[in-house]
């Protein structure tokens, strides 16, 4: 009898101990044979990360983790491909980093920002479903004409469908097209923001004395196809919305406006540029039952999934 229970104590702290650490060390192994990706951090120092560890902390920043599977490994891909793409262009120029972690290449958390963003006891659940997304799609981009595609993508397309790239940007891509924004919810994100006359001079960095403003003062000169702004006069001067975005802080470029003599008034729909995957939409398409690959087909037509050379 003491045998037996000896055996049983034996096996429980095998699988107490040992499985658990025999998984991690076979992960820590496969990583070691990932492709490596410098992050330049907050700090200005230069990491050197394994290709998919740096994707769940770029996964976390950029999409909630309590979307569905689907639309988390639709994300992963999209990074996966912006990740190696900036790998491509950084071996022909000298460059000491590939990306950073802000919205200039992608966002990205480390573990312990997770752990402040989620809680400690959200973390171990939402941490392990942002991996399982990764490691899903491990090595898997997106690809046309033998090239990696710049994976766009925005938080929400609001009301309106997804924006070609050449009229948000200057030059166009074949995959980056109008399709609908597949959101459930249109009305998702709506912001109102107001700048008084003085206000509204300084944030357009105008050195004339503020004045009473009139109908003129904001006007919407061409819009894309769409139907969201293009290009605005304001206060006389010529923008791409893009740029005002920029020096406004608005949310995105489908926008509504009230001028009165005090005030500017400006309500916008949606979050992001609007070109490419829209998170929302991936979600609410998951939500449908449409795997990965269907989402990025709708997002990203004539594009294909591959995997990575150093995963064959």
């Amino acid at each position: 009898m003491k045998k037996e229970w000896a055996w049983l104590i034996g096996l429980s702290l095998c699988i107490i101990f040992v499985i658990p650490w025999s998984v991690i060390r076979w992960q820590k192994d496969e990583i070691t044979n990932d492709v490596l990706i410098r992050v330049l951090m907050s700090n200005g120092e230069v990491v050197t990360l394994p290709l998919e560890e740096y994707l769940v902390g770029v996964v976390a920043a950029e999409m909630p983790a309590e979307f569905e599977i689907e639309a988390l490994k639709a994300q992963a891909i999209a990074a996966r491909t912006y990740a190696a793409k900036r790998l491509s262009q950084s071996k022909s120029i000298d460059v000491k980093y590939d990306v950073d972690t802000t919205v200039l290449t992608q966002a990205w958390l480390s573990d312990s920002e997770m752990k402040n963003k989620w809680g400690w006891l959200n973390y171990w659940r939402y941490h392990s479903k942002l991996q399982k997304g990764v490691s899903a799609t491990r090595g898997m981009v997106l690809v046309s004409k033998g090239d990696y595609i710049d994976a766009l993508y925005h938080s929400s397309s609001g009301r309106k469908p997804t924006e070609r790239a050449e009229e948000v940007w200057s030059s166009a891509r074949e995959y980056l097209q109008n399709v609908s924004s597949g959101e459930e919810n249109p009305q998702r994100y709506v912001k109102t923001m107001t700048w008084t006359s003085q206000e509204l001079f300084k944030k357009l960095a105008i050195k004339d004395s503020p004045r009473a403003l009139t109908s003129g003062d904001f006007q919407v000169i061409n819009r894309t196809a769409v139907g969201r702004a293009k290009r605005v006069r304001v206060l006389g001067k010529v923008y791409q919305t893009t740029q005002l975005r920029t020096l406004l802080g608005l949310a995105s470029t489908d926008l509504e406006w009230v001028i009165q003599p005090d005030r500017l008034t400006i309500t916008t729909y949606g979050n992001g540029h609007a070109v490419g995957m829209s998170q929302w939409g991936a979600n609410d398409l998951a939500k449908k039952d449409q795997n990965v690959e269907g989402i990025l087909a709708h997002y990203y037509p004539g594009t294909k999934l591959m995997k990575l050379g150093y995963m064959e």
